[in-house]
């Protein structure tokens, strides 16, 4: 795999943290590009809009 050249895409093109990036698994990160003609590409603002409606709760969280 071209990690350098997919590493300039996440941080360039969607915007990924380097820790965002690393994170990711290879299928996330494929997913997100839109390597496949039949999934949309999923933006930051779109990932943003997932996160605030299914937030991460560590341990839990009030939410469980």
């Amino acid at each position: 795999m071209d990690w350098a050249g997919l590493l300039r895409t996440g941080l360039r093109v969607l915007r990924l943290k380097p820790a965002e990036f690393w994170a990711l698994t290879p299928a996330e990160l494929m997913l997100m590009l839109g390597t496949d003609a039949s999934t949309p590409v999923m933006g930051r603002d779109r990932l943003s809009e997932l996160s605030r409606l299914y937030p991460d709760t560590p341990n839990g969280g009030p939410d469980a």
